[in-house]
């Protein structure tokens, strides 16, 4: 299994770092954040012209560009390091991989196009109010063509131009009856209400389904695979973004204790702090290591990679968060506070440490997938 980036890779990193340095700077987060939608649909649509980001992960066939999860990887690594404010997980993770999974020729045909130009927002709704991220937790019903109930936690479902709905029919229970729907973000008996979150980078919404009319995607009943193949390859590509968002907190932290002088020198040179530094860079290597791991054992279609995507997004969690804690330590006083950009990435740290199930429930998973 490979480790290591190509060099043309690497140049694609580099070239979207500074993209997204000149983009997203901390600034233009604050403002997005407080928006109602979270992002700029035209800055949204700048992006994708200029770069072709949504279009990363879909086939050319479809009007992508092609690429595997390692390249997907790459780009949400740097757009958590960038906190970018912007629907690409919802749009070209989520929505994308659930259509490239389950829909008919046909389908894909008609509906990723669009979603790789960034034309069309889309996202998933899946999760509903029991906080259930597995197959098993989902209650909203479809008879015939009409969708009955609520999702709830759905990125970007307010704003969202098309969303990919799971359902299942009435009196069936699990993985059984499982089905991918279509609907329009106007549909009509489509109630859509954005949620107050403790992450304001990343919006959600809550979804109320009344006879809302919908579109099969795929099969009748098959979804239950397609959609744990699209949560795999979400959990690969979240592991990506938190370990960039990790590395993000350590460098700045880094450069702060060289710049803060304490008696007479740098805090970077007492053994605390360097003891500090050593346990978040530790930390990050680790979990970059499990991410780059898992998106190659995906790409190379490895019968261990669900559970190394589990073992990815577990680890990636873990070191966010505690990194978000040791970076606000480091920068002492001012670390909690608003004016200090830290808590930024501390509040997607804790979000993303629960969003597609924490690390204990992923750990159960990955002991699962490995028949432990």
């Amino acid at each position: 299994m490979r480790f290591s980036f190509s060099d043309e890779q690497e140049e694609f990193r580099s070239h979207l770092r500074r993209f997204l340095a000149d983009r997203s700077p901390t600034t233009e987060v604050r403002r997005l954040m407080e928006t109602e939608a979270g992002y700029d649909r035209a800055q949204w649509t700048k992006i994708n012209q200029e770069l072709g980001l949504s279009a990363v992960p879909i086939p050319e066939s479809y009007g992508g560009q092609g690429f595997g999860v390692v390249e997907l990887g790459i780009v949400a690594e740097e757009m958590g390091r960038a906190l970018l404010c912007a629907p690409y997980f919802s749009s070209a993770v989520l929505a994308a991989t659930a259509i490239l999974r389950a829909g008919t020729e046909e389908q894909k045909r008609k509906l990723l196009p669009k979603i790789a130009s960034g034309e069309v927002i889309a996202t998933l709704a899946f999760t509903e109010d029991n906080g259930r991220w597995d197959a098993g937790g989902v209650t909203l019903t479809a008879t015939g063509s009409k969708l009955d109930g609520h999702k709830s936690f759905v990125l970007d479902g307010h704003t969202a131009d098309l969303i990919v709905v799971l359902a299942r029919r009435t009196g069936s229970r699990g993985e059984d009856g499982l089905t991918f729907f279509t609907v329009a973000g106007n549909a009509p008996g489509l109630t859509r209400k954005a949620l107050k979150t403790m992450d304001p980078t990343r919006k959600q919404a809550r979804l109320t389904f009344s006879g809302v009319r919908a579109d099969l995607l795929g099969e009748e009943g098959r979804a239950a695979e397609p959609f744990a193949r699209t949560i795999e390859i979400a959990a690969i590509a979240l592991a990506s973004e938190m370990v960039g968002g990790a590395e993000r907190l350590r460098e700045d932290a880094l450069a702060y204790a060289k710049m803060r002088m304490q008696f007479g020198r740098p805090i970077a040179s007492f053994q605390s702090m360097k003891h500090k530094q050593a346990d978040m860079l530790v930390d990050v290597e680790l979990a970059k290591s499990a991410a780059y791991s898992a998106a190659t054992a995906a790409d190379d279609g490895d019968e261990d990679a669900g559970a190394l995507a589990s073992l990815a997004k577990a680890a990636a969690a873990e070191a966010y968060l505690q990194t978000a804690i040791h970076a606000i330590q480091v920068h002492g006083g001012i670390g909690f506070t608003w004016d200090n950009d830290t808590h930024l990435w501390f509040k997607r740290a804790k979000s993303s440490e629960v969003f597609l199930g924490d690390p204990t429930w992923h750990r159960e998973k990955m002991l699962q997938g490995w028949g432990v």
